[in-house]
């Protein structure tokens, strides 16, 4: 019998897709019910309020599907609202937040693939924020953490009891996310964005975002990009994505001919080196599709990709031609269903938790997604009306021919493409168990623009011959006391035949997998 497979960043996410592909529905249903249920029990990580990108497959397709709904700036967006400042829009001015294009993305991947209705699909969600859940502990952290930002906030007034966080184990209600959900399930997304959460945005960004451009459709199916690692095509979604980086690197790494043992220093300094060597310049050429300044099949070009390897020294930490934010809110989750159809789909709020700004009446923060513009005139990320910004979320989907094999993304802000890499050098092309590959000690470099220094955070765990190797090599290295859960969670889904294995990230308690 053909297994199925969910893995996902909480057991309430999980148990949703599960739920949905036992009454009938398929791997897009059950994703869809998976980043509902995400975003009303994990609001920290995802939500209504943010964007969405997905790769879908099924058996026999030359490519996957993929979907970009990243929401635009709206059309008061100008960077004289914050005139004086210079590099990033600053995250906590309405300027940072796009239109939230996660409800158009639902709305999109239901009608094109769903097989049963929206409304099924977000039941489970519904009930969530209806009924009830307990708060987990990532929950508790986070709005303890930003409790000067978000107590005196209408949005996520159910997080804040008698005005204090709620607690851990502590039930939580969320009756006004519910209606909003009842909303898109009964009216799709007319019932959002021209409805009252549509009107709580307008208000919430001071009319930076117009109800115009709540009317105009924030989802596009697109063309995903690729490149051949292991003998299978790894495929992501191509810019505003940073998604190229992961396969990109990866595919630099075994032009590097790299030794088998992932313990070996040499293996780890050239995947250090092959994802440096690219992302050096991620900045200045990653942006709205319509502003691109190469052409989208360079991105994945193999003789681009070769004279970056070919830049790479076995000996040697390499300095290539700004430091990044606080980890991401992020939910990355993907499903195989038992007739092969994949769907690997990513949610943010970007910043943790997102803007200081929500739907006051609706009961949802909005993302902080603009802080991915650039101030500077001329470049090609400068803020704009009717512009995407420069996106972390990184996806990735593999095919061996016309069958989906892996299924791969995780939570991380800017580094997600590097621990895509990670994970992937290990259970893909290393073959190494998906429990041990997950379990791995990863390594993340916040600075990897023009000139900067070979400097990473390395967990605990690494063999001493391996960190001696790197800094013999010139790699600057933080060890860390333990495992970072903003590195993660990673989810990962193996379809092997009529077989499903997948395996939840340890850096994050409620992490899960489930094959049945």
């Amino acid at each position: 019998m053909t297994s199925r497979a969910v893995a996902t960043p909480h057991d309430e996410s999980a148990r949703a897709a599960q739920l949905i592909l036992d009454a009938g529905g398929n791997a897009v249903d059950a994703v869809i019910a998976a980043i509902a249920a995400q975003g009303v029990v994990a609001p920290e990580t995802c939500g209504v309020g943010g964007d969405l990108f997905a790769l879908i497959h099924h058996p026999g397709w030359e490519r996957p599907r993929a979907i970009n709904a990243s929401g635009r700036a709206g059309s008061g967006a100008d960077a004289a609202l914050v005139d004086g400042r210079s590099g990033t829009v600053p995250r906590d001015h309405p300027l940072a937040v796009t239109i939230p294009g996660c409800v158009d993305g639902l709305v999109a991947m239901a009608e094109e693939f769903g097989r049963v209705s929206l409304a099924t699909s977000l039941g489970p969600a519904i009930e969530l924020a209806r009924e009830g859940f307990a708060a987990s502990d990532e929950l508790t952290r986070a709005f303890t953490l930003k409790r000067s930002v978000y107590h005196a906030n209408p949005a996520v007034a159910d997080l804040y009891p008698a005005g204090q966080p709620v607690g851990l184990g502590e039930p939580v209600r969320r009756p006004h996310l519910a209606e909003t959900l009842e909303g898109v399930a009964d009216g799709g997304r007319e019932a959002f964005y021209l409805g009252s959460p549509g009107e709580d945005i307008i208000e919430a960004v001071d009319g930076i975002i117009t109800r115009d451009d709540l009317e105009r459709d924030h989802s596009d199916w697109v063309e995903p990009i690729g490149i051949e690692v292991a003998g299978l095509t790894a495929w992501t979604i191509p810019p505003n994505s940073q998604g190229y980086l992961g396969p990109g690197a990866l595919a630099v790494f075994e032009m590097q001919q790299p030794p088998e043992d992932s313990e070996s220093p040499l293996w780890w300094h050239l995947l250090i080196e092959s994802y440096r060597c690219l992302a050096w310049e991620r900045n200045d050429i990653v942006a709205d599709p319509d502003h691109l300044p190469l052409p989208l099949d360079l991105y994945l070009d193999r003789d681009r990709l070769e004279r970056a390897a070919a830049s790479v020294t076995i000996d040697r930490a390499g300095i290539w031609p700004d430091r990044i934010g606080a980890v991401s809110g992020t939910a990355y989750l993907c499903v195989a269903d038992q007739e092969g159809l994949s769907v690997s789909l990513i949610q943010s709020n970007y910043h943790g938790t997102g803007s200081p700004l929500g739907a006051s009446r609706s009961g949802f923060l909005l993302h902080d997604r603009g802080a991915g513009f650039s101030l500077t005139k001329g470049h090609p990320n400068q803020v704009a009306p009717g512009k995407r910004p420069l996106h972390t979320l990184s996806p990735t989907l593999w095919t061996g021919g016309s069958l989906p094999r892996w299924l791969l993304g995780t939570r991380g802000g800017a580094v997600q493409p590097q621990l895509v890499a990670q994970v992937a050098a290990r259970a893909i092309l290393g073959n190494e168990s998906l429990d041990d590959a997950m379990a791995a000690p990863r390594w993340t470099m916040s600075e990897f623009g023009p000139g900067s220094g070979p400097r990473l955070a390395i967990e605990p765990g690494v063999p001493d011959t391996v960190l001696a190797g790197l800094h013999d090599r010139g790699h600057q290295v933080e060890v860390l006391t333990e495992q970072q859960p903003g590195w993660g969670p990673a989810s990962i889904i193996e379809v092997d035949g009529d077989e499903r294995r997948a395996a939840a990230d340890p850096r994050v308690n409620t992490s899960r997998s489930l094959v049945w």
